[in-house]
This record gives C-alpha cells, structure tokens and sequence, in this order.
C-alpha cells in the first residue's frame, strides 16, 4: 500500500480508503460478516482510513463493532455531524456522544462538518458556539482533525476554505467533475493551503464502472496494457500528487483486492502522456452524450437572480451521461439543500450570465430546459421531505 503525508501532522495515510457508505445489505440492516471480511482485507493489505457518517444507516454501528475486534488502533476513523440538524448549541453535543458510542470509541481522528455547502450554514454554526466547542474537542483529544464534505460549486468551495482554519476537507472529484463541484480549482487551493484532500465518488458511484456509454468502453478495451474502466478512473486521481486520499465504497473482496492492486503502484506521475490522452478521449465521448457542453468555469457566475448556474447544469448532464436518479440526486444536494436554493427556477432572464460564457451557451433556454425536466413532480416531492428533515 503507497500512502501520503497529512502535512498538517506529518502522518501517512493510506492512498486508498474506505467508504463505509455503501455495505452490502441483508434483510433490513447491513450483513455485518460479509462487511467485516471486507474490512479485515482492506487493513491487511494496509488501509488505515475509514470514512463513514452519521447519517449512514447502520455504518456508524458497523463500523464500531468491528473495530472493537482489536482494530481500532490500526486504523483512522472519520466521521460527520449532521449540521443541518443542529438546532441549538447541546445538539452538537448530543450527535457526537452518540457517533463515540455507535463507533466503540473516545476519539476521532477525522470529524467532518457534513455537506457544509456554503458560508451561510457556516456562520449559523458559529452563532451556536461551533468554534468553541471544536477547540474544546480538540484540548481534550476527543478530535484530532476537523474539516468538512462538500457538494456545490467551486466558487463555494473557495470561499469555505477561508472562513476557518481547516485541517482537512472532503470534495467528490473524477475525471467528469474535474471542472465542476471543487473541481481542480479548489484541489489545488486546499493543496496550497496544506491541507489533505480527500476523495468521495471517484467512479461517480460505480457509474464511471457500469455506467459508460458502450463506444467507451470499446475504447478502453482497444488499450494495452488491459485496464478495467475502475482503474483508469483511479489512476488518474492518483497521478495527480494534490490528491491525499481516494474513498472506495467497496462491498466485494475481488473489489478491494483490485483496488489495493492498484494502490500499491499508483504513484504521483504514475499515468504516461499517451494514459493521459486516453482519459481526455474518454471524456469526450461521455461528453458527447450530454444536453449542455458547460465545462464548469463560472465566468457565468455570479447570477443576479442566485443560480448555481454550472452546477444545475452539471446534475442536468448527469441525468443523460449517468442515470436519472443520479442526475436528480444531485440536482436537490447541490441546488436545493443550500440555506439559499440556488436551482433554476431562481433564473430572472436577465441575460447577464450569456454575456460571458466563454461556450456561448444559451445559459437562459437552457436553464428552462433544466427547470422542465429536474423540478418535475419527484424534484418538488423530495424538496417537501427534506424541508421537514431540516424542521425535526
């Protein structure tokens, strides 16, 4: 197993993680034999991050007990509040006891404010005592690391990165969300600052495995040497040296024996010019498939009437290049779960956005055309459930 520095402490952290999302399932909970032969792999061959979060049904248990086994100190945990639930200063609190007593443990290496989105949700925290009751956490070694997940736009992301002194963060980036989400930008802005960054959905929930377009996947089988769509996905966030950390949600001892593989050579620089040239290709035909050719810049940014412009285009091509469900997953995380809804209805039509995309994108017909097909009946359903989620 290859690892990275956190240079904030000097520690070495294995370049592949695991994602303690994504469990098999068996009856109602999570097969937890199946889950702990998959993790003892993992830490043999020499994983020592694992990523999980309040809100994964069952994951946090999971987790805890296997750990309990006499593999707690071979491994970093890392954990999220659920921020959104937050109501008063005792909540955090409250959820953190809780996590300590699910997970078996009295400390945490890394704890994650969870999806925190934009500065907004931020400064409510701080109104409840957030930093304080960091700072306490930490004097008492209950936290060793404090940092945040992320799903928005890269302008965002840049801003959260300055509103407090982070020791980590948590961005979804792969070779498709390279110029949205955080994207590059905000990889090599946390990089510059010292922090570790790592990874979630470097496959795009397996749909960069499963989910290619057949003309790719003929592509890639035309390549020598003989590289599953997994790897080539992998390698190329590896080779890049601003990544600390990749998240795998694995559920398969041939997946995690696959995904060790290719952790114990993928180094920095790993990918050769032509490998390189093979992803540009790959993308172009995923590409190809999608409804709006935005990259991602934001020079259309900021509208006036507050559209996360880039990133209701993003889900809108998610939805064709991936799968619906995916497409409005995303939709509602990053327009709609946001202090201020930033999705496409928001649009006043005033033009101002089109006078700079360097694409020239009909970014107003376009938006109708997201608001048409992404706030369907679905989209206003899970907007109502998830107000009453944030109301409990």
């Amino acid at each position: 197993m290859l690892y990275r520095t956190n240079p904030k402490n000097q520690k070495q952290l294995s370049i592949l993680g695991y994602g303690c999302l994504r469990y098999t399932k068996k009856g109602t909970g999570i097969d937890q034999a199946k889950a702990e032969e998959e993790m003892r792999i993992a830490i043999e061959h020499g994983v020592n991050y694992f990523d999980t979060a309040y809100t994964y049904g069952g994951s946090e248990v999971c987790l805890g007990k296997f750990l309990a086994k006499g593999y707690r100190d071979k491994v970093n945990i890392a954990t999220k509040l659920p921020h959104y639930y937050v109501k008063e200063t005792g909540d955090m609190e409250r959820y953190f006891s809780e996590q300590l007593n699910r997970l078996q443990t009295d400390h945490v290496e890394y704890y994650l404010m969870h999806m925190l989105n934009d500065t907004d949700a931020w400064e409510r925290l701080k109104n409840l005592g957030i930093k304080e009751w960091i700072a306490e956490k930490k004097k008492k070694g209950q936290i060793e690391n404090i940092g945040f997940s992320f799903h928005g736009s890269t302008e965002n992301f840049l801003k959260i990165l300055e509103v407090y002194d982070w020791d980590f963060c948590q961005i979804q980036y792969n070779y498709l969300d390279e110029h949205s989400q955080a994207g590059r930008r905000g990889l090599k802005r946390a990089y510059e600052k010292g922090m570790p960054v790592i990874i979630m959905e470097p496959l795009r929930g397996g749909r960069l495995v499963q989910g290619l377009p057949k003309t790719a996947v003929k592509m890639l089988e035309k390549e020598e040497p003989k590289r599953s769509p997994a790897e080539w996905g992998l390698r190329w966030l590896w080779d890049q040296p601003e990544v600390t950390v990749v998240l795998s949600g694995m559920n398969d001892s041939a997946q995690v024996e696959e995904n060790v593989r290719i952790a114990n050579e993928a180094e920095a620089g790993c990918m050769s010019s032509h490998d390189r040239e093979v992803i540009e290709q790959l993308k172009n035909e995923i590409n190809r498939c999608m409804k709006v050719p935005c990259t991602g810049c934001s020079y259309c940014m900021p509208c006036p009437g507050g559209v996360d412009i880039p990133g209701c285009f993003a889900a809108y091509n998610i939805r064709y290049t991936d799968s619906w469900y995916q497409g409005m997953k995303t939709y509602v995380m990053c327009t709609t779960l946001k202090t201020n809804p930033t999705n496409a209805s928001k649009c006043l039509k005033c033009g101002k956005c089109e006078q700079h995309c360097p694409q020239n994108i009909s970014i107003r017909r376009e938006l109708e055309q997201v608001k048409k097909h992404m706030e369907n009946p679905v989209y206003h359903i899970a907007k109502v459930v998830s107000k009453r989620i944030g109301k409990c």
